[in-house]
């Protein structure tokens, strides 16, 4: 179940976002952000492993930086950790409204986002351990349609459509893509947040993170180079000349093969909802519990901290986060909306591979069941390729960046006001 919601967090990331790259830096340019990307999750995944079997907490970053670094610094790392997972789900939300609405036109795009928020936040209300096993079930599927694609397209690969105007915008072209290079893998963290509710966390978060990884990395591979070769990056980033960019690459290159009226094509769309699914239904599932935490201290209301009587899930967290989540919809901007996912995602991974050093230093002797390998090379490579990330995503989306600062700094006035008074 833990590879199963590991996997899962991700996998929307195969089915679209990541083809936006496409249109920022080309195919070289994409290529370059992720791989530079797959180091910093190696990295930082192993280091993030050895926090989250030492201190199996549902608050992930936040109870790792506030035990490490203080209280002010642990409310910062948590509120990125929050923002991360509030903002991914309405950019995946928009895509399961766009793949949806290939069938059903007469549908509104936002109202199936909508439907689907309500939807799923009722199942993880229902109860995790029901919310994990129909997590596991989706992300089999999920995996199964990547590989059916990939088996689809490969036969029709071609190196000179990997190769056509596969740098266009030159070295920039590198630091542009790198928010949509992390949709690759953003929220795979999310498997620490569930930690209290594993069996054995020690030695089953390991598990899950190291499995679920190393499937990542290789359908982010497969899925980057079978869509991109069938007819090069313009194909899947813009459905006709002129058009804006596309939500749903895949189903864009195989009707290059096989039309858009081939039971294969229908069968892509039809399962590859279920990568979509699983990832909203999985963040969702996790940013309960990260918002859970932040009530249950007292940073946010105490009522957001409370468990069902019932169900014994976070169900007003659950809630406040659809809320946000559907406010974010509405806006329409799915790029602007998975960028702002992943400062926060960045922010989340700086303080945490900050964390990991300083608890090697200040509790040398705290138990821990799992040590990161080549310490402390891995969480310094991953601590310096996040911050160069961030500061490229700043340069690039200055608008974007003010708004994000912006809300950790209210964030931060709150805390410092209020609540440590």
């Amino acid at each position: 179940m833990l590879w199963g919601l590991g996997v899962g967090y991700v996998i929307s990331g195969m089915y679209f976002g990541w083809n936006l790259g496409l249109a920022e830096g080309g195919t070289y340019g994409l290529a370059l952000a992720t791989l530079l990307i797959i180091i910093l999750y190696i990295t930082f995944t192993f280091s993030y492993t050895e926090l989250a079997c030492a201190i199996p907490k549902a608050g992930g970053v936040f109870d790792y930086a506030s035990r490490a670094l203080g209280k002010e610094a642990g409310f910062i790392a948590g509120l990125s950790q929050i923002i991360e997972f509030i903002f991914a789900p309405p950019a995946i939300a928009a895509a399961i409204g766009a793949y949806f609405h290939i069938f059903f036109p007469q549908l509104s795009v936002t109202g199936i986002a909508i439907a689907a928020y309500i939807i799923f936040t009722a199942l993880n209300i229902y109860g995790v351990k029901a919310a994990a096993r129909f997590e596991l079930i989706i992300t089999i599927l999920a995996v199964a349609e990547l590989l059916i694609f990939a088996g689809a397209t490969l036969p029709h690969f071609d190196i000179k459509n990997i190769q056509h105007n596969a740098f266009p915008n030159g070295w920039k072209g590198v630091w542009a893509p790198i928010p949509f290079a992390i949709w690759f893998f953003l929220a795979i963290e999310g498997v620490a947040n569930v930690a209290e509710e594993t069996v054995n966390p020690q030695r089953n978060v390991l598990i899950g993170f190291g499995s679920a990884l190393l499937t990542l990395i290789i359908l982010c591979i497969l899925t980057f180079l079978s869509s991109v070769g069938v007819a090069g990056w313009e194909a899947i980033v813009y459905p006709a000349p002129g058009a804006p960019p596309s939500d749903s690459p895949l189903p864009l290159a195989l009707a290059k093969i096989t039309g858009n009226s081939a039971w294969l094509y229908h069968l892509l769309i039809t399962i590859g909802l279920m990568g979509l699914i699983a990832s909203f239904h999985g963040i969702i599932l996790a940013s309960g519990r990260a918002t859970l935490e932040f009530g249950r201290v007292g940073y946010i209301p105490p009522v957001f901290g409370k468990i069902h009587t019932k169900f014994k899930t976070p169900a007003n967290a659950l809630l406040i986060n659809m809320v946000l989540g559907i406010i974010a919809l509405l806006t329409g901007k799915t790029s602007e909306i998975i960028t702002i996912a992943c400062f926060g995602a960045l922010t989340l991974y700086i303080f945490s591979m900050i964390t990991v050093l300083a608890l090697r230093k200040k509790e040398p002797d705290m138990p821990r069941p799992f040590r990161v390998p080549f310490f402390p090379a891995f969480p310094i490579v991953a601590l310096v390729i996040a911050i160069i990330s961030l500061i490229a995503m700043t340069t690039l989306n200055l608008s974007l960046a003010l708004i994000y600062f912006m809300i950790l700094l209210a964030g931060y006035a709150w805390f410092h006001f209020f609540v440590k008074k």
